[in-house]
């Protein structure tokens, strides 16, 4: 069992998207929350797929898509039936911060996910130089870029697993409250 409960067969789903650029710590996070152990990964080609159990019915199911340049043309196909999106940044990798801004920007654009709940995950806090999640939402520009939405910065380490748990449950009560505001009666929200 990971960092949160193992799946429940009367859970709820909510579909969520994990991006980020390559060597962010993506699959590292995500199968930290889902195993709470340390997987070595590859670098993703394509996606992965995976559902967390958040307890009290609620499960979320996660696509992981690859960060690598030819990939990131894909990520709008991903977006369609999306509740939420998680943006994880690597907070020591200066020399790519505002390409990766970019891609948030660009991908927050897109049609199917305008007023979509946001966290950005600023992984890497184990690090040194790892900058800090404020730092991260004044050099990313959240407060501009996401005032149509929901937002929050969460710093956090994929390898030790600190931050994860509290990142995905702040995720998990934007995307409550956003479709609880869009007037959605699922069921997702009546458990809770």
């Amino acid at each position: 069992m990971g960092l949160l409960s193992s799946k429940s067969p009367k859970a709820k789903q909510a579909q969520i998207l994990l991006l980020g650029l390559d060597a962010a710590g993506k699959t590292t996070l995500l199968y930290k929350l889902k195993f709470a152990e340390d997987v070595v990964t590859i670098p993703t080609i394509g996606f992965n797929v995976e559902t967390l159990q958040l307890g009290r019915g609620v499960s979320l199911t996660v696509w992981d898509v690859g960060g690598q340049e030819t990939m990131r043309t894909a990520w709008g196909c991903y977006c369609e039936n999306a509740d939420g999106l998680l943006y994880v940044v690597d907070s020591t990798d200066r020399q790519r911060l505002e390409h990766s801004r970019r891609e948030l920007e660009h991908i927050l654009k897109n049609e199917h996910i305008k007023r979509v709940p946001v966290v950005l995950l600023a992984n890497k806090q184990d690090l040194p130089g790892a900058l800090s999640a404020r730092d991260i939402t004044r050099k990313f520009r959240v407060k501009n870029l996401c005032s149509d939405r929901s937002w929050f910065v969460q710093p956090c380490c994929a390898v030790t697993g600190d931050g994860l748990a509290e990142g995905f449950r702040q995720l998990t009560a934007s995307v409550k409250s956003h479709r609880k505001s869009r007037g959605d009666t699922c069921a997702f929200f009546k458990q809770n």
